[in-house]
């Protein structure tokens, strides 16, 4: 570690310690306990009728808090990809190598232990459904990180929440109505299937992530009603987004209820930890409290996220705990909770939570934790937060941020910018910052995606959307163009080649080829396939996102690929019409 100031380096390294791993709140018994964990996608703090809005009524996730406890200062990072890295692994995102939400920044490095793979290896069944956002191809693919189950999608964002496309264990399938709903079908399918042994459930939703998608049930109540809690005008907050956002979290709320109820139907609710949180604040301005800042901040508001975490009989009913937490917390918390024998390789920057749950006044030192983003770092401490800028705040005092008290309390205000310092430095030398080619022919993988995200497009080439996530490739129209895959290929093989496109009968004829070191295979695209895009027919307000299309396969035929970092070329050899065609992504098949 690179901590030299000794006092603070005593402080900080207490904070690097499994607290109370070693001592479970029950040994590893014939009845372990199920968990089953809820995470939104760009819900904020405010965004529950618990947190006093009145705006709307989240009755089935308010219960968790009613029947269990929640934390009233829980931190996550201030986007998508690094939350999810430090809750699974109980380490900050960038140890892990997450820097980004795309063009493979947001994937966790591979000698990260998660603790899905501790439960695995404990014998849970474990599966997961929705969004990933931690990587695609294997061995990055939920699949390959502790969940023997997956269905969802791997991407950070996606352009369709009605039957869109998604991959159930790599295998590209399409949903089933209503995406939330559909997850939560799959979840419920699951937990019915595993009832008999211990299970381990995550459900990352997608909503409410634009794009802004509900359908009529919850969007009816909220299209044209007035909302009591709004933000002054002079903040700007679009009113038809904050009702779609707000019917979407009714929507959770619903979905919640729904796997309450199978767990109550079940009789597996007493036995069974059940969590929630969101994974960053608000994606506007609408109501969070006061809070200063929202989604991409590492402002308060950017970074404050619900915890309620449910077990009856083990967890008293209604108690808020004030102790600042984080993410972080979350993975040696479980290994407390479950007696489960962990081994992690690496140490972690949370601690257990237990002793708080458990005890009225437990030993428990002030704590710092950090938020960062886009190279914006800021620290909380329990009464204090010293922003990206350098400015503090008494958070009890000035929750809202908006009185600087550092010339006021100088030593304090040193203090915590040395740390900052020391952490900004602590990650930098951890994370190499080198390009990481995209993984291919994984042996264990029966299918590896390689989506228009992760390429780079080439001449006059360009994609659908500047956001990568849920882009395509579209305006290909020379011989000179071309679209490239900076890969490595895990172990060599013969593979099946699959081309996910859109084409115009009157740009039929195209000849195509896929190159990869010496190897390469052709196809002619001979059949019409032009479907519109489509989208904008859900969105109840304007999107940032792709528009999407329903894009079929053009079979390429057979490929051997050879061990080692090479490029994977797409061309055009020859092209009889305007274009070539709009393209998705390439799936590859192991044959042998």
């Amino acid at each position: 570690m690179l901590l030299h100031r000794e006092p603070l380096l005593i402080f900080i390294l207490s904070l690097f310690c499994c607290t109370g791993c070693d001592q479970p709140v029950q040994q590893q018994a014939s009845n372990p306990p199920n968990v089953v964990i809820f995470l939104s996608d760009d819900q904020g703090w405010g965004d529950l009728s618990h947190s006093g809005n009145t705006n709307l009524y989240t009755p089935n996730i308010d219960k968790l808090a009613q029947n269990g406890l929640s934390f009233d200062r829980f931190y996550v990072e201030p986007v998508c990809s690094p939350t999810r890295a430090e809750l699974l692994t109980g380490r900050y995102h960038l140890r892990g190598g997450v820097s980004g939400t795309s063009a493979g920044e947001e994937r966790l490095d591979l000698d990260e232990t998660t603790f899905v793979e501790l439960f695995q290896e404990a014998g849970y069944a474990t599966a997961a459904f929705g969004k990933w956002h931690n990587g695609m191809q294997h061995p990055y693919h939920p699949n390959a990180r502790g969940f023997d189950y997956f269905y969802g999608f791997c991407s950070g964002h996606w352009g369709d929440y009605f039957s869109p496309p998604l991959e159930e264990n790599g295998k590209l399938v399409k949903g089933e109505g209503y995406l939330v709903d559909d997850l939560t079908n799959k979840a419920l399918e699951f937990i019915e299937d595993k009832r008999d042994a211990p299970f381990l459930v995550y459900l990352p939703y997608n909503t409410p992530h634009s794009p802004m998608q509900v359908p009529d049930q919850w969007w009816n109540k909220f299209e044209t009603k007035e909302l009591e809690m709004v933000l002054p005008v002079d903040q700007n907050e679009d009113l038809q987004f904050t009702k779609a956002a707000l019917a979407m979290c009714e929507n959770i709320d619903w979905n919640v209820g729904r796997v309450m109820g199978k767990l109550e139907e079940l009789g597996l609710e007493e036995n069974t930890i059940v969590i929630y949180l969101s994974d960053n604040g608000p994606n506007s301005f609408r109501w969070n409290g006061g809070m200063k800042g929202r989604k991409g901040s590492t402002d308060e508001g950017g970074v404050r996220s619900p915890f309620f975490i449910q077990w009856p009989g083990r967890l008293p009913a209604g108690k808020s705990i004030p102790q600042i937490a984080g993410a972080i917390d979350l993975l040696p918390t479980l290994v407390d909770f479950t007696g489960i024998n962990a081994s992690v390789n690496r140490p972690l920057d949370g601690k257990s939570l237990v002793p708080l749950m458990l005890e009225d006044n437990p030993p428990w030192e002030d704590r710092m934790i950090f938020s960062h983003w886009n190279g914006n770092t800021s620290v909380r401490t329990q009464r204090y937060r010293l922003d990206s800028e350098g400015r503090l705040y008494d958070m009890e005092a000035d929750p809202g941020q908006s009185t600087d008290i550092a010339a006021e309390y100088p030593e304090i205000a040193r203090q915590l910018g040395l740390a900052k310092t020391d952490w900004d430095e602590e990650m930098a030398a951890e994370f190499d910052g080198n390009a990481r080619p995209f993984t291919l022919g994984y042996p264990e993988a029966t299918y590896t995606q390689m989506p228009a995200r992760d390429a780079e497009p080439h001449g006059n080439i360009k994609r659908s959307n500047r956001f990568p996530n849920d882009s395509f490739f579209t305006n290909w129209t020379s011989t000179q163009d071309s679209i490239t895959w900076d890969v490595e290929v895990i172990e060599a093989g013969e593979f099946s080649v699959e081309v996910y496109y859109t084409c115009s009968e009157k740009n039929l004829g195209s000849r195509i080829q896929l190159s990869v070191g010496g190897n390469q295979v052709q196809a002619k695209v001979k059949e019409a396939h032009n479907p519109p895009l489509r989208g904008m027919e859900n969105d109840r307000v304007e999107r940032m996102e792709s528009y999407v299309k329903d894009f079929k396969p053009i079979p390429m035929g057979r490929i051997k690929l050879e061990k080692g970092r090479s490029k994977l070329v797409l061309k055009a050899l020859e092209i009889p019409g305007d274009q070539v065609m709009d393209l998705r992504l390439l799936l590859f098949k192991r044959i042998n």
